[in-house]
């Protein structure tokens, strides 16, 4: 595994968006920047709640892609690459984040701000984030992306049964957690 974290998003037929085989110019790497930051934009903040981190976790993942352009250019749909590497530098950066979070309170004696700015269905993607990380990537690009099973499993490097069975997990606990199931006995509301 390379250091976005990309070993089974390698060869061609990984998932994501296309781009022709062999092109490996400036020009060709703009498009695919310019179509791709968007929609990674978005699925960096349903795994953060923070535009400006999103925004750096994207930039972050088109360093990277623009550094391997060659060998990512060469890929069926290096979309899933670029999402691959978000997911894992989001995932990073939030265990990371945890940790000064917890130093910062102790620091503060317990008193550590952390509002967050409304977001349309902010309550929503605040639960999803709530969720196993798996969990969270599974269902960001299940909702988000509108991304079929066979291409999360390719972004996320895990078996189509996998993410079926964090879709489920967290769509359980998103239910739960939203008030749409009653807690006794699991029956919807």
């Amino acid at each position: 595994m390379d250091a976005a974290g990309s070993a089974a998003l390698g060869p061609p037929g990984a998932g994501g968006t296309s781009v022709a085989p062999g092109s490996h110019t400036p020009a060709d790497f703009d498009a695919f920047a310019t179509r791709e930051r968007r929609p990674l934009v978005a699925f960096a903040w349903t795994l953060t709640g923070d535009r400006g981190v999103a925004e750096d976790l994207v930039q972050e993942a088109l360093e990277a892609a623009w550094q391997r352009w060659g060998e990512v250019s060469g890929y069926d749909r290096p979309g899933a690459w670029a999402r691959r590497v978000v997911a894992n530098r989001a995932a990073g950066r939030g265990r990371r984040a945890g940790r000064e979070r917890r130093a910062y309170g102790r620091w503060l004696g317990g008193r550590a701000d952390e509002a967050e700015p409304e977001m349309p269905d902010g309550h929503f993607w605040a639960e999803v984030r709530k969720l196993p990380e798996r969990q969270a990537q599974a269902v960001a690009l299940f909702y988000l992306e509108d991304l079929p099973i066979a291409d999360i499993a390719v972004v996320l490097g895990c078996a189509e049964g996998t993410v079926k069975a964090h879709l489920h997990r967290g769509r359980l606990r998103l239910a739960h957690a939203l008030g749409l199931v009653d807690a006794q006995d699991g029956a919807e509301r």
